[in-house]
């Protein structure tokens, strides 16, 4: 209880510049380990074929909706619990672990039931199958896919690990065990893909090895820490808790869930607006960029989840300054940040691409549409930085609506509509992005700006009430 209790103030009256700084670390390491779990295979499986490159795309979408839920379940729970220790109810928060961390499992296992027992009707929803792409795609995108399922309820509860973690501010203990995970998924990579000449399915055993073990390390992360302990009898599947993890984690199943949609749909736009011998590398090119970019944009969310906890914990304690001093302290650093870094994707974007596949088509692809992607990029630190404030004050509306805003709500209907206005239609495959960043960022403008007032307003009536009480 003194832990907690130190933990509290220093939330809470820390200077919140250097408090964001100092969580963003391990949790912006964090995510880019997240990302190199899935770059990782990409580019081992690059050396393999263009084909085997589009094959562990199409299936990308599929570990897209595993994460999603482990992200519903980690920051739904994991906002419940910053909100819960600021207020100082410790107890709840105890709760709240335990049921986030066991649906989080559960679900995982179905996922895995599910995806095994129905896994033609899964290749055939994600585009893999003959009159879209070759023979040999669809070969690989099967064999990639029957082992990684493996992982789902791995992946599912280390995503709920790691965001109650770093609610609680104790984002080292996470990244300790994500970066091993990482760290053993690049080490095994290489050895079944072309040591063990397992190819794909390598790729995929490595991965999900990889996620057992970082999870565990996880686990193991709580007990060595402060963090609330993951206990069987906390488990409360009570409407309550679970409301509040709808509550909490809504936003980030809409917006993971429908990137994997939206990821569908960009491979079938891909894949059909050029001539079919094309197919392949189209899809391959579009694969590679969405997951150098995804690099990036995992850097932003990764600085992005410093600011929750300092969030969580001052709203609880209604410190409303403090929050908007951190918000808009967030929005000038990601901001800037993805301005430089969208520079760099534009003058070294054939280069980027050539590292993953030495194809000319696919580079020749890829390029076109890294720099189109690069021309909107930086508006996303608005839209991600807004939506995580939405979420972690519990508007789950308007944080729904922002989760939801770039790659469901704006990019779906576009890359389905855009190709189709231009005569080469892969050019309206190239704009799909840059126009839904536009239309995100006109919907979160507002949100922004509305909240910026509130936090003001509530501020105000907290001195005015001070100033009576004197």
């Amino acid at each position: 209880m003194e832990q907690k209790s130190e933990k509290y103030i220093r939330m809470t009256t820390a200077p919140v510049q250097g408090l964001i700084c100092k969580l963003a670390v391990p949790t912006i390491v964090s995510m880019l380990v997240t990302a190199l779990y899935n770059i990782a295979d990409t580019f081992f499986v690059g050396q393999i074929g263009t084909e085997a490159t589009a094959g562990v795309g199409l299936v990308f979408p599929i570990m897209t909706i595993i994460q999603a839920f482990g992200f519903f379940f980690g920051q739904g729970s994991g906002n419940y619990i910053s909100r819960s220790l600021g207020a100082r109810k410790h107890d709840r928060a105890a709760y709240m672990a335990a049921t986030g961390g066991v649906c989080a499992f559960l679900f995982g296992c179905a996922i895995l039931g599910f995806g095994l027992g129905f896994r033609g009707a899964v290749l055939r929803l994600i585009g893999a199958r003959t009159d879209l792409v070759s023979a040999l795609t669809v070969s690989h995108a099967s064999s990639y896919l029957s082992l990684i399922l493996f992982g789902a309820p791995f992946m599912c509860l280390s995503c709920v690990l790691n965001n109650q973690m770093r609610f609680q501010g104790n984002a080292f203990f996470s990244m300790i065990g994500l970066v091993s995970g990482a760290v053993l998924n690049v080490v095994l990579d290489p050895i079944l893909i072309f040591g063990a000449k397992m190819g794909v399915a390598g790729a995929a055993l490595a991965t999900s090895l990889s996620q057992a073990v970082s999870c565990l390390l996880l686990y193991l992360g709580t007990l060595r820490s402060d963090s609330l302990k993951l206990r069987l009898r906390n488990f409360r599947p009570t409407p309550y808790y679970l409301k509040n993890i709808v509550i909490g984690g809504v936003p980030s199943l809409c917006r993971q869930g429908l990137a994997s949609i939206a990821t569908l749909c960009l491979n079938a736009a891909a894949g059909s607006a050029v001539e079919p011998a094309l197919a392949d590398a189209a899809i391959a090119a579009f694969s590679v960029v969405s997951k150098i970019m995804m690099l990036a944009f995992s850097a932003l969310i990764g600085f992005g989840q410093a600011f929750q906890p300092v969030c969580g914990f001052n709203y609880g304690a209604a410190k409303y300054e403090r929050v908007r001093s951190a918000y808009v302290f967030c929005l000038r650093v990601g901001c800037t940040f993805l301005l430089v870094m969208s520079g760099v994707g534009f003058a070294f974007a054939d280069k980027l691409v050539a590292l993953f596949r030495d194809d000319p088509n696919v580079i020749a692809f890829g390029t076109v549409a890294m720099r189109c992607q690069c021309c909107t990029f930086a508006l996303m630190g608005l839209v991600t930085i807004t939506n995580m404030l939405y979420q972690n004050i519990g508007r789950v509306v308007g944080a729904t609506l922002l989760a939801v805003a770039r790659q469901g709500l704006m990019f779906i209907p576009v890359v389905l509509i855009l190709p189709h206005l231009f005569s080469e239609h892969i050019w309206g495959v190239y704009l799909a992005q840059p126009t839904a960043d536009l239309f995100a960022f006109g919907l979160a403008l507002p949100l922004a700006l509305r909240m910026y007032r509130e936090l003001q307003a509530r501020e105000s009536a907290q001195e005015l009430y001070t100033d009576d009480e004197s």
